[in-house]
């Protein structure tokens, strides 16, 4: 990391708050940073966070991270007229580590290229908790250099790094990651809903689950610890990310010639939970949707 002299971080949301935090402790060089709202940079500064403009973080830093609420706002700032393009500087780096469509990724890397930058896609995978940890998984698409280059600042957040392939092939695996599990849930809600009104304890059948074939990470961190209680907080993964997520995979499907017939079905329950006003929940929410019980507040 010594060819570096500052990094930079734009966007301390729920991720990118602790990410921007480890990057700072662990990089052993300054870290600048920048938000609309103010409380997560005041926060930041007890653990060496420096606050900055985006301008001056594109002035002084040579590695950028992002870490936004969707691809159209990652666009949006790179391509203002006092965006990341017009402001950047040959040489300089800028990692997305938002979850984006692959088509945009692919066209703002070739437009960075076209005054001498970088941009490269990271989006990152796993919770909140991870996040606080240190230990999320990141999957990079990017040229193999400059991915040794930038991976040790990756790795103060993350455990787990892999090189997908070229520029937008990390969007690819994640978006593709998210799908599955998003289908995945909506499986174990449908099976809750069925053992439920087939007259056998919807706890039984999860845990029985984790003893056979049908175990998996989507069954005993979103099926035990929110499906099966109805723990679904507004300060998670919502629905509307979820389906923004969603919307992405089906893009693609649609662009190789897949039908995801199965994502299609996700994305109606996910419309079907934002049109009840759940779209602010966690994700899982649509469980309750799928078997809404009488007198059920979900």
């Amino acid at each position: 990391m010594s060819e570096f002299k500052r990094i930079g971080f734009i966007g301390l949301g729920v991720m990118g708050e602790p990410m921007c935090r480890n990057l700072a402790q662990k990089c052993g060089l300054p870290v600048l940073a920048f938000d609309t709202n103010p409380e997560p940079l005041e926060r930041s500064a007890a653990h060496g966070v420096q606050r900055a403009t985006v301008a001056g973080i594109m002035r002084e830093c040579d590695v950028v991270f992002l870490s936004l609420p969707s691809g159209e706002i990652v666009d949006q700032l790179a391509r203002d007229a006092q965006g990341l393009l017009a402001l950047g500087r040959a040489g300089q780096i800028v990692v997305d580590t938002s979850t984006s469509p692959v088509d945009t990724t692919r066209a703002l890397a070739a437009d960075f290229a076209q005054r001498g930058m970088i941009f490269i896609d990271a989006p990152i995978a796993r919770t909140r908790a991870a996040a606080e940890a240190g230990t999320l998984s990141v999957m990079v698409g990017g040229d193999a250099a400059v991915f040794e280059r930038v991976k040790p600042l990756i790795a103060t957040f993350a455990e787990e790094i892999t090189l997908c392939g070229p520029v937008g092939s990390g969007q690819v695996v994640k978006i593709l990651n998210n799908m599955v599990l998003f289908e995945t849930v909506v499986a174990l809600s449908e099976a809750r809903a069925i053992a439920r009104r087939a007259g056998v304890d919807p706890k039984i059948v999860l845990e029985t689950f984790t003893r056979g074939s049908a175990d998996s990470f989507a069954l005993r961190n979103h099926g035990l610890k929110a499906i099966l209680p109805g723990d679904f907080p507004e300060k998670a993964f919502p629905v509307r990310y979820a389906r923004k997520d969603l919307r992405y995979a089906l893009a693609l499907a649609q662009q190789t010639g897949v039908q995801a017939l199965n994502a299609r079905n996700v994305d109606h329950w996910f419309e079907a939970a934002q049109a009840q006003g759940h779209g602010d929940r966690y994700f899982p929410v649509v469980s309750r949707v799928i078997d809404a019980e009488p007198g059920s507040n979900a």
